[in-house]
């Protein structure tokens, strides 16, 4: 349950950053970090689906 939480957040927040960092995506540390936090969020869901899902 922590990890869907906690990567859920983590998503929401790389999504937010990349729309509000939109113009200067080019910049590496400002345009990759909401970048990562997404794909990174999104796997950390797909891990706690997974766990939820061997529990059962």
């Amino acid at each position: 349950m922590v990890h869907i939480i906690g990567g859920g957040v983590a998503a929401l927040l790389g999504l937010i950053g990349i729309i509000g960092w939109w113009d200067n995506f080019g910049d590496f540390l400002r345009g990759g970090l909401p970048l990562v936090l997404f794909v990174g969020g999104l796997i950390a869901v797909n891990t706690g689906l997974k766990f939820l899902k061997d529990k059962k």
